[in-house]
């Protein structure tokens, strides 16, 4: 009998002992200070890869800001703008720059109040390069003086018939001066070259209100 009750006594403490040690599979292996590096290594890669790709979008963005196109210069901005407003019946038209292409080679030729008209335009605009030249736009005025150096070798010739027959003489050396002093111009604006750049455009001013008051 007692042997028997050592026996319980030994089968019920084992199944105690056994029930309160966890399993093999339930047992959770101690943190290693070599798993807590890693983590921190791999939020620190995080973090910085995050940063890397905000700073990458802020590069980006100013790249495309300095990118984007300049404000174009007074004399064209009006011009597009008379040119986007139609002209009211019985008025001279305004030519701007997007239009040299057909006016010059698929339109019909203007009458000789149309070119003196449009030589009063071109003095007009060629006024509103001022502001350029104060602060060096070199690339727009040299755009708008070779552009309407253009229109003016055919309005010249056009505009001459419009002149009495004794005062052409005189028409045709201020309209030689006054292709000399743009051709003067656009040189020194290329180089370029302030003091002369002024000096010409100020000539070319006088000349274009020179042939103006030939035209009337």
């Amino acid at each position: 009998m007692a042997t028997l009750v050592k026996h319980l006594i030994l089968c019920s403490s084992t199944t105690t002992s056994s029930s309160a040690s966890p399993s093999p599979s339930n047992r959770r292996p101690p943190s290693s200070p070599d798993g807590a590096d890693k983590r921190a290594h791999l939020t620190q890669s995080s973090t910085r890869r995050l940063a890397v790709a905000a700073s990458t979008a802020m590069v980006a963005t100013a790249a495309l800001s300095a990118r984007r196109p300049a404000a174009p210069p007074p004399a064209m901005a009006a011009e597009a703008a008379a040119l986007r407003a139609p002209a009211p019946p019985g008025t001279v038209p305004r030519w701007g720059t997007r239009s040299y292409v057909r006016e010059r080679f698929f339109e019909p030729g203007l009458t000789t109040e149309e070119a003196a008209a449009r030589i009063r335009q071109t003095a007009e605009g060629m006024r509103t390069l001022r502001p350029m030249l104060e602060t060096m736009s070199w690339k727009y005025v040299l755009f708008y003086v070779r552009l309407k150096s253009k229109y003016l070798d055919l309005d010249l010739t056009t505009a001459m018939a419009g002149v009495p027959e004794p005062r052409r003489p005189e028409y045709v050396l201020v309209a030689n001066e006054l292709v000399d002093n743009m051709t003067e111009f656009d040189r020194f604006v290329r180089t370029p070259k302030v003091y002369e750049s002024y000096l010409y455009y100020e000539k070319t001013l006088k000349s274009l209100d020179d042939v103006a008051e030939f035209l009337g």
